[in-house]
């Protein structure tokens, strides 16, 4: 199988692509209307290193680490991971289908990873977001909403709360929303819900099933 490409208009200029392997075509004519946030460190806890790229690219094979060596096996990646200091890394073309929810609901529709685009910040749910990240995300928005038809924006732990926290009690859902480039997307959830816990420490968020 060849390796997969960066290209086209699906990929932002100016920003690092790591293609990744880890995609398939959306059902046709299916609107991209929706960002999804998650929060991922690997391994858990850990932030900087290559150990996302990694598993996004299909490379964690034979890593000594256990909780990486467990998660060799997956085939998993958003569109892209805002890493702490607010570097931007895309893996796949906004107008293919990433595997970054799995198994997920959102209002009346099911399997998110069909009309959504899914954006990692570098984070453990036990420390706040840097200013960087949300400096980055709210251009992300900007850019992407230039070419989809954006209108909902929810996190992980939204559209599969039997099973997920991301991004957890640290992100800044006032700040994003009155943000430019959040300003006017719709969380269609309630503020007053109960606040999930935070991922027990050693245990990593953003994994498990995404197709």
């Amino acid at each position: 199988m060849a390796a997969p490409q960066a290209g086209g208009a699906g990929w932002l200029p100016r920003i690092r692509h790591l293609p990744s392997p880890n995609f398939n075509a959306r059902p046709a004519g299916c609107p991209v209307d929706t960002v999804i946030i998650h929060y991922i460190s690997l391994p858990p806890g850990r932030f900087s290193g290559d150990a996302i790229d990694r598993l996004f690219t299909n490379r964690l094979a034979g890593d000594p680490h256990p909780v990486l060596a467990e998660l060799s096996t997956l085939k998993v990646s958003a569109h892209f991971l805002i890493r702490r200091p607010g570097t931007l890394v895309q893996y796949v073309s906004t107008d293919d289908r990433a595997w970054h929810a799995g198994p997920s609901r959102l209002l009346n529709r099911s399997a998110c990873n069909d009309f959504s685009i899914g954006i990692e910040l570098e984070g453990d749910g036990h420390h706040p977001f840097t200013h960087a990240q949300y400096r980055r995300l709210s251009r992300l928005l900007e850019l992407l909403r230039q070419r989809h038809p954006l209108r909902l924006i929810a996190g992980h732990e939204d559209i599969a709360p039997d099973r997920k926290f991301d991004p957890g009690p640290f992100f800044d859902w006032p700040r994003v929303l009155s943000s430019p480039g959040g300003a006017g997307l719709i969380r269609p959830f309630s503020p007053n819900s109960p606040v999930r816990p935070p991922t027990p420490a050693g245990e990593p968020q953003g994994m498990g099933p995404k197709r």
